[in-house]
């Protein structure tokens, strides 16, 4: 039995009588243009991006201690534990002055008062290990401001400073700064200026501000100074 088909009339709204099939233009074959720029060029690029990137990232790190034109102290690479405290202003800036914590900061200068003794040799070596030396007192201001910070102590009331007679009676700073007499802090009766007697301490027991002793060269406390880190 032959299967039925079944049709349907369909009307499309304003058709036209005719259908036409548009045909796309035959597509135009481009041929590849040669590059502007050499196929090294994006890899340049990116080089350089990374070596932004990476000296933006050291400028952060290293931008908290450091100052224009300036690399970092030795101060600054022996500690990481510092304390700021705010500076006078500098025109329209305002600052921050520190010092490695632990240590007492003075105008522009930082000082550490050791709890342990050594001889004058070994004070030298261990300030100079801490980016420091032994202080050099300036002013009488520094003189009485250290005095009245070094600690009571059973093991000795002596703390050496940075002054020593290479011959009994030629007193020179550490630091090369010319000894000024004016600016010295004798005890009453001081130097003895005798041969086994080339340090200089100052006696904490004495009242400041003249309280300096010559004194043997053998083991007491010391003051380191270092200049203040200003951020």
């Amino acid at each position: 039995m032959a299967s039925e088909i079944t049709y349907a009339e369909v009307k499309f709204k304003n058709a036209s009588p005719a259908a036409v099939v548009e045909v796309p233009p035959e597509t135009k074959k481009h041929e590849p243009r040669p590059q502007k720029y050499p196929q090294w060029l994006p890899w340049l690029i990116s080089l350089l991006l990374l070596l932004v990137c990476v000296a933006l990232v050291i400028a952060l790190l290293v931008a908290p201690f450091s100052r224009k034109g300036d690399q970092p102290t030795a101060l600054q690479q022996a500690f990481t534990e510092w304390r700021c405290i705010s500076a006078e202003p500098q025109g329209k800036e305002r600052g921050w002055t520190c010092c490695p914590k632990g240590w007492k900061n003075f105008q522009k200068s930082c000082y550490y008062i050791s709890d342990d003794m050594m001889s004058w040799a070994e004070s030298v070596q261990n300030c100079t290990g801490m980016g420091s030396h032994l202080v050099v007192i300036n002013s009488k201001a520094e003189q009485v401001f250290l005095s009245k910070g070094l600690p009571a102590t059973s093991k000795g009331p002596n703390f050496y400073i940075g002054l020593r007679a290479e011959k009994v009676g030629e007193w020179h700073w550490v630091d090369q700064t010319p000894f000024n007499v004016s600016a010295a802090f004798w005890r009453k009766g001081e130097p003895s200026n005798t041969v086994d007697e080339k340090c200089v301490v100052i006696h904490r027991p004495e009242a400041p501000p003249n309280n300096w002793n010559d004194a043997r060269c053998e083991n007491h406390h010391r003051v380191c100074e270092a200049a203040a880190v200003t951020v």
